[in-house]
């Protein structure tokens, strides 16, 4: 049984006329109803009632011909969601992001992305960058929104973003109406510390700048921004968090002494998905 038969069986049974099949199908009459014929002995049962005036289905064709044509349509569903894949239309995407990223570039991405791709699936999971990188390895994610560096030559990362770092302290803390800022000048007060297993870059690059003394290390930059709030201590943080707790954290520029804050992409370098790539391109257009 050929696809071709099937066809030729549902526009004979949409006109009950062979000779306007054959003119839909454009085809020749005698081929048509050698087809018919042919299908009608695969399957061991009369699809129709004809003679030189009149065709009718039969009880078995009316069946067969509503069956024919689910699966046709199916079949057309099937064809055009297929290619809409290949295409990036349709799918879904899973994306790894930091909690930073919340209130830095992913709302911008997202939007974008989502109204060139209404049809894509986008599942989102919060994981610090160490548990991106994995998660990229494992394929559990298609694309990270992270910290970098990152360092795994299976895994390609842009970055997207960067802004520079500003103190965070707590109000009326001394340093607020200090002018001249130096690094030197941090050494009395306690630091809030966003933990090393979250972005050891930023860790790292702090404890070599001003050797803090550490009392409290968090997960998120949420969490330390809340720290410095409630008066454990001051924080360096992205100048992108600076819109967290702005009632009770004075935010100090600090004039480039801290390192910048990079925002990247991360994906497996071999993925030829269209819709990471797609992703990807958002990201970078954006930031």
């Amino acid at each position: 049984m050929e696809l071709r038969q099937l066809q030729y069986f549902l526009t004979v049974a949409e006109e009950l006329n062979f000779s306007r099949a054959a003119e839909r199908l454009q085809i020749t009459q005698p081929p048509l109803s050698l087809q018919i014929q042919h299908l009608e002995s695969e399957l061991g049962v009369l699809l129709f009632y004809r003679n030189n005036r009149h065709v009718e289905l039969t009880d078995a064709g009316k069946v067969f011909a509503d069956e024919v044509r689910k699966m046709l349509d199916y079949l057309r569903r099937a064809i055009e969601n297929t290619k809409r894949t290949h295409h990036g239309e349709i799918g879904k995407l899973t994306v790894g992001f930091v909690g930073s990223a919340t209130y830095d570039i992913l709302p911008m991405v997202l939007r974008e992305f989502r109204s060139l791709y209404p049809d894509v699936q986008v599942h989102l999971l919060e994981l610090p960058t160490p548990k991106q990188i994995e998660a990229l390895r494992e394929d559990e994610i298609d694309v990270g929104v992270l910290r970098p560096p990152v360092h795994d030559e299976n895994i390609r990362t842009e970055i997207v973003s960067s802004v520079p770092c500003v103190l965070a302290v707590p109000k009326q803390h001394p340093l607020v109406n200090k002018k001249d800022i130096s690094l030197t000048d941090l050494a009395p007060y306690p630091f809030v510390m966003l933990s090393r297993k979250t972005w050891a870059g930023l860790y790292d690059e702090i404890l070599g700048l001003c050797s803090p003394t550490i009392q409290q290390e968090a997960f998120e930059f949420q969490t330390v921004i809340g720290l410095v709030a409630a008066g454990m201590g001051i924080a360096v943080v992205p100048q992108s968090a600076m819109n967290l707790h702005t009632q009770d954290v004075e935010y100090i520029d600090l004039n480039n002494q801290f390192p910048a804050a990079s925002m990247g992409v991360s994906w497996r370098r071999n993925d030829q998905s269209p819709l990471v790539k797609a992703f990807i391109k958002i990201a970078m257009e954006t930031g």
